[in-house]
């Protein structure tokens, strides 16, 4: 991708997996990439003014801390803005899009229990009076969210919703139980690691910890697969990625699991993971989101990976993004840093 230095092209590519979970993380990346411990830290803090990076720290695995669910709201166009500023003020709320659809405002709502979360999705629903999807995470297939700098979006290397009725509950996955101390570490680590020589040492003081047993913890989340990865968590937008569709099937239930994993593997597919249908609102229940650096490089991608899957027999939308209210790591936990 051009506009980036080539350290900065390794900086970026490299460690949005393969982070040294270690005392002093950036002078072991420094060592790999032929600079200092400082230089590392300047080029990361550079790219976080730019918005290029949103952090760097760990992406929990949906379900395992905690509790999340995409939603999604019919706004009329004129009160759209007004709309989106006040879900942005909502600290459950990570991600915030108008999307090309009649339910154009799509958002995702993380919190550290599924009575919080009903909590939120009510207020959202009572505040606004509108139509609200509410569609919780079924079975992931492609979580990972990684940009290759060299144009190969969806393939970075892996590492060893009127106050209408709305049905609220929403099935989860079996969430970690985290005792005192496991929830101060998530609280911390949400909002991803300081830039400094030691950041495991300055978060452990924080909550009274010694650095070894938060590096320890870390790495035991990551081994067991509470946490998908750990590393430089990149935006797509300003990596170059201009244009992103989230693409939605309506599969029947007995394909859908050898049909989602067959798509995952197809290029430009950044996630995928099987969602419930909200009859008669929304009939669709696989979705997959497609990065590209213009509209139409991402409609080849679609129209590839419907035929290379067989998933064009199948009823289809394309909900391309138009503008991004708000996008940030998933709060699990209160009061972690903003």
């Amino acid at each position: 991708m051009n506009g980036f230095h080539v350290i900065e092209q390794r900086l970026l590519n490299e460690f949005q997996h393969d982070f040294p979970l270690v005392k002093q993380p950036f002078l072991v990346i420094g060592e790999q990439l032929g600079i200092t411990e400082n230089e590392v830290i300047e080029r990361l803090e550079q790219l976080s003014m730019e918005g290029v990076v949103s952090r760097v720290g760990p992406v929990f695995r949906p379900g395992c801390i905690g509790v999340s669910t995409l939603a999604a709201l019919t706004v009329p166009a004129e009160n759209l803005d007004e709309v989106a500023c006040w879900i942005n003020t909502l600290a459950e709320v990570n991600h915030n899009y108008e999307r090309e659809h009649t339910y154009n405002l799509w958002f995702v709502v993380a919190a550290p229990n599924q009575l919080w979360l009903d909590n939120v999705l009510q207020k959202i629903s009572q505040h606004t009076g509108l139509p609200m999807l509410v569609l919780p995470l079924i079975e992931p297939y492609h979580i990972d969210l990684g940009f290759d700098l060299h144009g190969r979006c969806g393939t970075t290397r892996k590492s060893s919703g009127s106050g209408a009725s709305v049905q609220l509950k929403s099935v989860q996955r079996e969430s970690v139980q985290l005792n005192q101390v496991q929830s101060a570490i998530v609280a911390e680590l949400q909002s991803g690691i300081k830039l400094e020589p030691q950041p495991f040492a300055s978060l452990a003081t924080s909550i009274n910890l010694e650095e070894d047993a938060v590096i320890r913890q870390v790495l035991d989340w990551r081994s067991d697969g509470v946490i998908k990865r750990f590393g430089v968590v990149v935006r797509h937008y300003e990596l170059g990625y201009k244009e992103n569709a989230m693409v939605v099937w309506d599969v029947p239930d007995d394909q859908i699991s050898g049909l989602g994993k067959i798509a995952a593997q197809q290029e430009g597919v950044t996630l995928c993971y099987r969602r419930p249908r909200q009859l008669p609102d929304w009939g669709y229940n696989l979705f997959a989101m497609v990065h590209g650096t213009n509209r139409d490089i991402v409609m080849k991608q679609i129209e590839k990976l419907s035929k290379n899957t067989g998933l064009e027999a199948f009823q289809m939308q394309v909900l391309f993004s138009c503008r991004r209210f708000k996008q940030r790591g998933a709060h699990y936990v209160a009061n972690g840093r903003n």
